[in-house]
């Protein structure tokens, strides 16, 4: 079956997959967002897309989207180039045992579950496989995700560049060493969540003070926004840029005090390593 689907080539300098088939193993909400991601960017057309799971229920949003469906792991496989695996981890080397006798040199398998390692992911496919781990976050869904893939032993180049150039269309995406995996889990998987809360805590100051619930959550949603679009699109250190809004004797610098009186740099540090260290756990599991 088509040993050159898949394939990268430079066209123009621009890397563009020819005929890429890709198939998604599990249908949850992750490997929904990466889909929805590819399709909105053009990047694969719906047709083009193949997804597995035991029952409908999550199977329905991609018939309506316009992706094949399958209850057929192994069908995933025969009929894709690239696949990703993206059951719920403690379901994955069931899977993994089930697919393996369909696993080719052609195939490029890019595993989401979180806390299963290279070294497990090579073991339990045949040798030679080429293998990546990839650790995607929620607002993938929006295209505004960050993500970051670790190659295994057999991974090559080209099958970096082939992710890379995919998933930029569903937000950041860096390659990483493996050990930064766990680390990418606390920071961003899990700090999507820490920033609802702090953006929760903005609006709440705002509806004390006399604002709208509505219109106090939205203002600071976009503060956010624009928040993190000029740290990267400035590339300036944070402190540098806290430092242009701080006025002396002026409101920002009264409110910083009261951040810091609460501890709030330490608290987060605090929470990033909690939930890198769980993350660690699991893997051990």
């Amino acid at each position: 079956r088509g040993l050159k689907e898949g394939r990268v080539r430079a066209a123009g300098g621009a890397m563009e997959a020819v005929e890429l088939r890709v198939g998604f193993v599990g249908a949850g909400r992750m490997a929904g967002g990466l889909a929805r991601g590819l399709l909105r960017a053009g990047k694969v057309p719906a047709s083009s897309i193949l997804a597995s799971a035991p029952s409908d229920k999550n199977l329905d949003a991609w018939r309506e989207s316009g992706c094949r469906t399958t209850h057929c792991n192994l069908e995933v496989l025969q009929e894709s180039t690239l696949v990703f695996l993206a059951t719920k981890p403690h379901v994955l080397p069931g899977v993994l045992q089930e697919i393996r006798p369909a696993v080719g040199p052609h195939h490029v398998i890019v595993s989401l579950a979180a806390g299963v390692t290279l070294q497990t992911l090579q073991r339990l496919l045949p040798a030679g496989t080429k293998v990546l781990r990839l650790m995607p976050n929620l607002p993938c869904v929006v295209q505004a995700g960050a993500m970051v893939f670790a190659r295994g032993s057999s991974a090559g180049d080209e099958e970096a560049a082939l992710l890379k150039s995919l998933l930029s269309s569903c937000g950041l995406c860096e390659e990483v060493p493996e050990s930064y995996i766990n680390i990418h889990t606390g920071l961003s998987g899990s700090g999507v969540a820490y920033v609802y809360l702090f953006a929760e805590a903005l609006a709440e100051g705002a509806v004390k003070m006399g604002m709208p619930g509505g219109l106090a959550s939205r203002i600071a949603a976009q503060t956010l926004l624009g928040a993190a679009k000029m740290m990267l699109e400035t590339g300036e250190h944070p402190a540098k840029l806290r430092g242009d809004v701080c006025t002396p004797g002026g409101t920002t610098i009264h409110a910083l005090h009261q951040l810091e009186k609460g501890a709030l740099r330490a608290t987060v540090m605090n929470a990033v390593e909690a939930a890198t260290n769980r993350a660690c756990d699991m893997a051990k599991h």
